[in-house]
């Protein structure tokens, strides 16, 4: 492993950022905050169960379990958010709080053993573990955006339709190393 990994890992984390960013962008407080289903989360708790995660797992990560005594897990899933304004707040609050403890680490922590509810994990095991985590959540915003929003959703990737336009463009340029958000 070395840096490219650290480097590769932040640039998927900032990716799944921009796409709840982007879905955020297209729905009003009151989409934010809709049941798709009875008893189904809401982007904004699905939003507040991200935070609370981050905020729990990434807080002095070094020297303390990622399963925080003062998380209240349970209450993530109650909804209490006043408004869009502070929804996004605390989502940039938790994703401050992760990108901090990313870009604080180096090739040699890596194989540093931290622990999340008495599990030890490798600093890449808890890093592999909470992009999986995060980006499962972040699909379940993008897909319900996309259900709330019907025929007026903006997508967030090639649109339907589009991908032999994308491809083309894509391989009239020359090979080279780069992330594949780079261009987002």
């Amino acid at each position: 492993m070395s840096n490219s990994y650290l480097e590769s890992a932040i640039k998927q984390f900032m990716y799944y950022k921009s796409l709840g960013d982007k879905t955020f962008d297209q729905l009003s407080f009151e989409e934010l905050q809709k049941e798709v289903v009875h008893d189904a989360n809401s982007i904004a708790i699905i939003v507040k169960h991200l935070v609370g995660n981050m905020l729990s797992r990434w807080t002095n990560f070094l020297t303390e379990d990622g399963e925080k005594p003062w998380r209240q897990r349970d209450s993530e899933f109650i909804g209490s958010y006043k408004n869009k304004e502070e929804l996004i707040s605390n989502w940039n609050v938790g994703w401050t709080c992760l990108m901090d403890a990313l870009n604080s680490l180096t090739e040699v922590d890596l194989n540093t053993i931290i622990y999340i509810r008495n599990e030890g994990h490798t600093i890449t095991e808890a890093i592999n573990r909470q992009l999986c985590h995060y980006s499962y959540h972040i699909g379940q915003i993008v897909f319900i955006g996309k259900l709330i929003k019907g025929k007026n959703w903006h997508s967030l990737s090639i649109p339907k339709g589009n991908s032999t336009k994308f491809n083309a463009e894509k391989f009239s340029k020359e090979k080279s190393k780069r992330h594949f958000s780079d261009d987002l």
